[in-house]
């Protein structure tokens, strides 16, 4: 899944790709370099990121997920509001990709209903201006336990709101009310969550817990551009088998290094089985 931000503020790239032409051009990039999925959003969600409103929010993604379906591309739209789903959905997009698991808006859970979309719930806690205020999960056994636990309140909602078993992919959400250090036993443990007997997207490309692994000296995190190495790492040990569950999509930002290194992992494991 390559990331699209038509946003002028995303941690990563935020306002290379804020214009329409642009985002569209980035978008076929990625899908020339491996791309199945374009995950085309119109708002950040880092930690401390304001919202826009829903006319800003639907002005950035209709365009751009209008053209990239038109061009045969698999998209995907994220948000957390129901009326910018629905627009995506009518645009072209064919999956919804919810960081807030349909808390946000829960509106959003019969329009994917009513679609038959596929539908990525994360595991999420607050908006990213309050997010970092709720990365206690001591009560609950530990973040593992935890985000179990929540995601699957979230599925019973999901499931009584109509949507079916099989449109349900779930994310455990690096970096959302996730101290860094949480996020490794959460890779570590895909397992318990997909015991939970649905598909893993795992989006970790550049994230906080990466740069802070890769800190000089002095403590400073890796600045977000030159932490791709150590995401391509990661990529090839999920796709290895390390998470300890099949991922069913990562969610990176240098298609080609990723699809390079699933390549990889794909001919040594025929090799080996050979």
């Amino acid at each position: 899944m390559g990331v699209v931000n038509v946003t002028p503020d995303s941690f990563s790239d935020g306002g290379r790709y804020d214009d329409p032409d642009r985002a569209i051009a980035h978008g076929l990039r990625l899908l020339a370099d491996g791309a199945d999925i374009l995950d085309v959003g119109g708002e950040s969600t880092r930690p401390g990121a304001t919202r826009p409103l829903v006319g800003e929010e639907l002005d950035r993604v209709v365009p751009v997920i209008t053209a990239l379906a038109g061009a045969g591309a698999t998209v995907s739209v994220d948000t957390m509001r129901a009326e910018v789903a629905e627009a995506a959905l009518a645009a072209g997009a064919r999956i919804v990709n919810d960081v807030s698991g349909g808390l946000a808006d829960p509106a959003i859970l019969p329009v994917v209903a009513a679609s038959g979309a596929t539908y990525v719930a994360m595991h999420w806690r607050a908006h990213g201006s309050q997010m970092q205020r709720f990365t206690d999960y001591a009560a609950q056994g530990g973040v593992v336990a935890g985000v179990r636990t929540e995601l699957a309140a979230r599925v019973e909602a999901i499931l009584e709101a109509g949507v079916a078993r099989e449109q349900i992919v779930l994310d455990p959400g690096l970096g959302f009310a996730k101290a860094p250090d949480d996020n490794w036993p959460l890779l570590a443990s895909l397992g318990e969550l997909a015991g939970l007997g649905f598909p893993l997207l795992v989006g970790a490309s550049r994230k906080t817990f990466l740069g802070r692994l890769l800190a000089d000296e002095d403590g400073t995190p890796r600045e977000v551009a030159a932490r791709e190495a150590a995401g391509v790492a990661l990529t090839t040990l999920l796709a290895a088998g390390h998470g300890g569950a099949p991922v069913w999509c990562v969610r990176v930002h240098d298609v080609r290094a990723h699809a390079d290194a699933l390549r990889v992992v794909a001919r040594w494991q025929a090799v080996a089985r050979d």
